[in-house]
């Protein structure tokens, strides 16, 4: 009802400084956490206040807590969620941290299930990029910080600007020789080598790995183990999950195997991004987009929507099996227009793989591969 709706967002706690202001509207749960909807006062945005109780954790753990929270602040990264401001809450024995952080819509893996049968490769490519480019970025820290439990839940998207962010660091660890290394996450997405607590920031990959199969099989790994104690069993002899026969694709199966593999053959995430599979150029030789004048034969409509300062124009003819011939103009404020053709399969394709595959193509902005999308969506009409 209204009145809930309205209760929802009143304001029933600031944090010390008055900028910040937390709702009851949950945004997700957790054991020790509870994430709620907030608003940031001072920019004007919603944002998303973290609570993490840690009361019965020794004083000493607490005192490590809040500095990996400082250092977490200090990261800055468009594909890792930027974590604004914290502070310490004691009410009786109960002790909590609380942090704010960016508020992301949607979690990879719901937005995937959502697209389920028109997830794209391409989509998959844009999306393995971005968070080997966070994943690269944490490792490239000084000492190296670790994830430890990257999985779909924890990888967000931002549906408007296509926009992919690694979330929940609270298990991160600065990889510290002196640090003693302790076995946690989640299991189906564990590297063997966890289980020894010898490991390196090469963990992540082989969760990152494990996403790629959630993603694209729409299946956990492992899910046909029944509890944590086979999957173990599994992990650590080197069986791989049953969901990888799943991947018909050969270059993307081949992908995966890569990031999957033990520890002494696996690549780091600097290494995977030069893949020859996440090759933009590569994608361009499966459908490149032509900068040709278009030929007028055949049936054609026409719409138009001005993004930014960007005028759009999606214009489509059918061709044989399916494929539409989309022409994508572009018009700046200065009256120059750009004209590309790209095909369009209505089987295989989607109109956000095809408008994210425009935007990195044209190198446009990110804020455009919503815009881009509708018109595709209004032309193709699914």
């Amino acid at each position: 009802s209204e009145e809930e709706k309205e209760e929802e967002t009143k304001f029933v706690e600031w944090d010390p400084t008055g900028r910040f202001g937390r709702t009851t509207q949950l945004l997700g749960r957790g054991t020790y956490k509870n994430v709620y909807m907030a608003f940031d006062e001072e920019e004007g945005r919603d944002v998303a206040w973290n609570q993490v109780k840690v009361s019965g954790l020794p004083r000493e753990e607490k005192q490590r807590l809040m500095t990996e929270v400082e250092i977490l602040k200090s990261l800055d990264h468009k594909n890792i969620i930027k974590l604004y401001h914290s502070w310490i809450v004691t009410e009786k024995d109960e002790v909590s941290v609380n942090f704010i952080t960016e508020a992301c819509a949607q979690t990879l893996k719901k937005y995937a299930a959502k697209l389920k049968t028109n997830l794209d490769l391409r989509a998959v490519k844009s999306w393995s990029r971005q968070i080997l480019r966070g994943l690269d970025y944490l490792h490239s820290q000084s000492p190296p910080i670790v994830h430890r439990d990257l999985k779909c839940d924890n990888i967000f998207v931002n549906q408007n600007q296509g926009e992919v962010k690694i979330g929940d660091l609270g298990l991160a660890a600065m990889l510290d020789n002196n640090r003693t290394k302790s076995v946690i996450g989640t299991p189906e997405f564990m590297a063997p080598e966890l289980y020894d607590e010898d490991y390196d920031e090469r963990v992540d990959i082989y969760s990152f790995g494990m996403c790629i199969i959630e993603l694209v099989t729409h299946e956990c790994p492992y899910s046909e183990c029944r509890n944590p104690a086979q999957i173990f069993k599994r992990v650590t002899e080197g069986v791989k999950p049953e969901a990888l026969d799943k991947i018909i694709d050969a270059d993307l199966r081949s992908f995966v195997l890569k990031c999957i593999a033990p520890i002494n053959k696996r690549l780091t995430a600097k290494e995977l991004m030069a893949d020859p599979f996440l090759d933009k150029t590569a994608i361009k030789a499966q459908a490149k987009p032509k900068p040709t004048a278009a030929p007028e034969e055949g049936e054609a409509r026409e719409v138009r929507k001005k993004g930014g300062s960007l005028d759009f124009r999606v214009k489509g003819r059918i061709l044989e099996d399916k494929t539409l011939r989309l022409r994508l103009k572009i018009g700046d404020a200065s009256g120059h227009t750009r004209t590309v053709e790209f095909p369009f399969n209505t089987d295989s394709d989607s109109a956000y793989s095809v408008a994210s595959e425009m935007v990195e193509e044209l190198q446009l902005a990110q804020s455009d591969v919503r815009t881009i999308m509708n018109e595709i969506e209004n032309e193709v009409k699914f």
